[in-house]
């Protein structure tokens, strides 16, 4: 029972709960939180936003110093010319001007369909940009735009944005002031307009222009927008059963590839679910113990969405001091109760004025806006969204929603053709693209693509191997061979509840019978019997069983819960240097009595205690004898998001040494501090464990790491200073190395991108490799497909090389990379990153949510986190 680490689900939007009784929600167990009373600094959401809307209406007065059409202007940006700007990436160009080749020619050459399609500018010229602020500021983005539409033939086309006013004509004023008064209240509205620079349209900043465009183009299509991604509420799919609805969208992206502007169009779903927070706190009422805390508990760290903005936010807190009764102080200085300004503002009335109030602190996008104070939601105004722990742990519902968001190769093709024709058929979005000199193609960008050959899987130093399969699994293949090396299993214990020995002896059996198989002499082990299972009872057992120095224990649990878990795994990772198996009672229970439906999870679970006891499974053909290949990943730690775990895993292969070693490390950071630290020192402790498996003067001629969890906006730290801490580590660990200086090579794994590729209307097989028309010319890179996926479009893994000494071609080092997938022994197949990364990922998963401190040391050159 290894817990998977999944995103969380997200969701969209709902209507406003509040039916039934009242109750008096300041009774009952459990104190207020720290944020309350704070209400002098806490505000709704609108009256928070740095910049606000307002609705249509017409324009009374004129303009200071001028106006109407000029040429000419400055390309500068002047002040405040970015407050409230969306975040323009910085393009990190890490390919040298003369590199050679990035193409590689390994494999049989092929074609395929992308989910891109090529956008073509009609000519290069300058748009002008402008800051613009609404005096009284308005708390409606409808009314924003009414009233930017009223000006529509004084700006012409134009994108708004934040504050920031983009033009394609320029006004005959750089400061304009325009009065408006919005004929349904009668309020009179002061704009104030001032040109802060001009955008060229060749630049990187014009990128950010496009994506605006392209958004106002899809608005036009009557989507329902959250966040940054449009959804179609029109078409949302009900799985009633659940109290869930699917809400069908698009997550797009306009950027400059290898010659072409191209946008990029994935396929995606919201979850939404159909109670409130509100509904929550209710039926938190009807169950035992404390309702605040089980409240807090139940939706602290939930995405919630407001439905009178459709805006979403992270709760963070709950605020029983403050209820919608509580008055604040607008921005005017007028005093106001939540009640009236919901009333207000949207038209909403709150039923329920006793109800406490969520606490949601700004994110970072937020504070660049300039919301700072944190903001107090309604729970009767806003919807859940995502799905809960034990949501994801039901198997039906999960299957429920994969039946419908797991969309097949064929099936995206057609949808992303309906998107685009949609886009050129209606006619305000067709206009966008006129106004703004741009066209979209109407087919699908192909690219020229690559297979490589199926990969050798060794289960003996010598001989061909056993080809991985087309669908590169080769499960079936241990049925007639052995281990590539297998460590005896003599002393071990297996624990389990009382009653539950046959079940247990049953499950043993066919182990015994798989490990025939595999030539693992397997020992019949110790059962321990408990007499419940509580967490208590598991840790006495291991504590005891631990004096008897076994090689390894196995748990049999009733269920998977966490604490029991997390208990057993410090227990024996933490305290001892305990390699054990964790397995439900369900996973080892056969089907309708036919022990041999239990033969596979049986070879599988084989394969996992050969490998925590130093073994290893299998083996591929490794063309480079003295080379350490490190993978490393961050994971946050469950109980405190301040704090993250990195993992390093390392694989090591000597020259005339078959049998590669294992290193793994991980350490704590704070929020803040540098990884480049961590990163250095703990490969250096791996070449220190390299010393002492293959002598005390051998060193790995090259040093390849795949660096994982790295963000868009991280890349440059990566670039700048954890390549140059490595490089400064490994300069003094080689400098009494007189034959040869490491070689090092860093490429920087991304496995959650939006690019898709179709072999005609099914997935291309592993080793499919893409390295031209859709990569970006500012870097060496590639995507790979990797693994084979039974339901649904598989996904490429993007491949960035940020630096290279390794004097690999870059065809070798797609083969090498290729190689990589093959040898994760926690499924006999390929997965879509090298295995070192994804045992960096399971080593910092379960230090990040289950032991919280470092792993006993001695653990350190065994897989024990399989």
């Amino acid at each position: 029972m290894e817990p998977s680490n999944r995103g969380r689900g997200r969701g969209t939007r709902g209507a406003p709960g509040g039916g039934g009784p009242q109750p008096n929600w300041k009774q009952g167990g459990g104190g207020g939180n720290g944020n309350g009373g704070q209400q002098q600094q806490a505000r709704p959401p609108a009256e928070q936003a740095a910049s606000s809307s307002g609705n249509g209406g017409a324009v009374v007065a004129v303009q200071r110093g001028g106006g109407g059409n000029g040429g000419g202007g400055d390309s500068a940006l002047g002040r405040g010319a970015m407050r409230g700007a969306r975040y323009v990436p910085e393009v990190i160009v890490t390919r040298l001007p003369n590199a050679p080749s990035k193409q590689g020619v390994s494999g049989t050459k092929t074609v395929l369909k992308t989910n891109y399609f090529r956008l073509m500018r009609k000519e290069d010229s300058v748009v002008f940009q402008y800051r613009i602020d609404f005096e009284p500021e308005v708390e409606d983005q409808r009314v924003t735009h009414a009233l930017l539409r009223s000006q529509g033939p004084l700006f012409g086309p134009y994108i708004f944005e934040g504050t920031m006013l983009f033009l394609y004509n320029k006004l005959r004023s750089d400061e304009v002031e325009l009065q408006v008064k919005d004929p349904r209240t009668d309020i009179l509205y002061k704009l104030k307009i001032r040109r802060v620079g001009t955008v060229d349209m060749t630049s990187e900043k014009a990128f950010m222009i496009l994506n605006l465009m392209h958004r106002q183009a899809m608005g036009s299509l009557k989507l329902l927008q959250l966040n940054r991604n449009f959804f179609d509420p029109v078409a949302k799919i009900s799985v009633q059963q659940y109290g869930l609805e699917l809400y069908p969208g698009y997550v797009t992206s306009i950027r400059q590839h290898e010659k072409d502007i191209m946008l990029c169009v994935e396929i995606t779903h919201r979850v939404m679910r159909t109670d409130t927070c509100y509904k929550v706190l209710q039926s938190m009422q009807r169950q035992p113990g404390s309702f605040r805390d089980n409240f807090k508990r139940a939706i602290i760290g939930v995405q919630v969405m407001c439905v009178y903005n459709e805006k979403t936010y992270k709760v963070t807190d709950v605020d029983f001091n403050t209820t919608p009764s509580s008055t604040f102080s607008t921005k005017q200085g007028e005093t106001l109760s939540f009640v009236q300004y919901y009333k207000r503002a949207y038209n909403v009335n709150i039923q329920d004025t006793k109800q406490p109030m969520l606490v949601s602190m700004p994110n970072q996008r937020q504070q660049r806006s300039g919301i700072t104070s944190p903001i107090l939601l309604v729970p009767e105004l806003c919807r859940m969204t995502g799905i809960t722990d034990d949501m994801r742990k039901d198997f039906n519902l999960m299957r429920s929603i994969a039946d419908h968001t797991r969309i097949g190769a064929d099936k995206r093709i057609e949808r992303l053709e309906r998107f685009n024709a949609r886009l050129q058929e209606t006619p305000a979005s067709r206009e966008v693209f006129q106004f703004w000199k741009t066209e979209l193609e109407r087919r699908l960008v192909e690219v020229p693509a690559r297979t490589l050959g199926q990969e050798a899987i060794m289960f003996r130093p010598d001989g061909p191997g056993v080809p991985a399969g087309p669908e590169a699994d080769w499960g079936q293949a241990f049925r007639k061979n052995y281990m590539f090396k297998s460590v005896p299993l003599h002393r071990w214990f297996v624990i389990c509840e009382r009653g539950k020995e046959s079940l247990v002896k049953d499950f043993l059996g066919c182990m015994e019978s798989s490990a025939r198989d595999m030539s693992f002499t397997l020992s019949p082990p110790q059962i321990y019997s408990l007499p419940n299972d509580s967490t208590n009872s598991y840790v006495q057992a291991l504590t005891e069983l631990a004096n008897k120095d076994p090689q390894l224990v196995m748990c049999v649990v009733r269920n998977d819960r966490a604490e029991r878990y997390s208990a057993i795994k410090k227990k024996c990772c933490v305290d001892r240097a305990i390699p054990c198996q964790v397995l439900k009672e369900r996973t080892i229970t056969p089907k309708n009595g036919n022990l041999r439906t239990l033969l596979s999870i049986s070879t599988k679970v084989v394969i996992q205690l050969n490998c925590k006891l130093g073994g290893i499974p299998w083996m591929v053909k490794n063309p480079l004898s003295s080379v350490m290949v490190v993978g490393f990943d961050v994971c946050h730690d469950a109980r405190d998001r301040s704090k993250s775990y990195g993992a390093l895993v390392a694989t090591m292969y000597a020259t005339n040494h078959i049998e590669p070693k294992y290193f793994s490390v991980i350490e704590r950071h704070q929020r803040g501090e540098e990884l480049s630290n961590f990163m250095s020192s703990n490969i250096v402790k791996a070449l220190h464990s390299y010393q002492s498996e293959f002598g005390a003067g051998n060193l790995p001629r090259r040093i390849l790491v795949y660096r994982d969890g790295v963000g868009e906006g991280q890349l440059r730290h990566v670039v700048d200073h954890e390549v140059r801490a490595i490089k400064e580590s490994l300069n003094k660990v080689y400098a009494n190395n007189q034959a040869y200086k490491a070689q090092l090579t860093v490429v920087v794994v991304n496995k959650r991108i939006n690019t898709r590729l179709f072999m005609g209307g099914r997935n291309p097989p592993p080793g499919t490799i893409v390295d031209d028309i859709i990569t970006l010319p500012e870097r060496t890179d590639f995507f790979l497909i990797s693994q084979t996926v039974r339901q649904g479009t598989v996904s490429p893994t993007a491949y960035n090389v940020i630096y290279d000494e390794s004097g690999l071609r870059t065809d070798q080092l797609q083969v090498y990379t290729s190689k990589q997938t093959h040898l994760y022994y926690n499924w006999c197949g390929s997965v879509a990153v090298p295995a070192v990364c994804q045992y960096a990922h399971k080593l910092a998963f379960l230090t990040s949510q289950f032991l919280h401190q470092q792993p006993h040391q001695m653990l350190e050159k065994r897989l024990y986190y399989l």
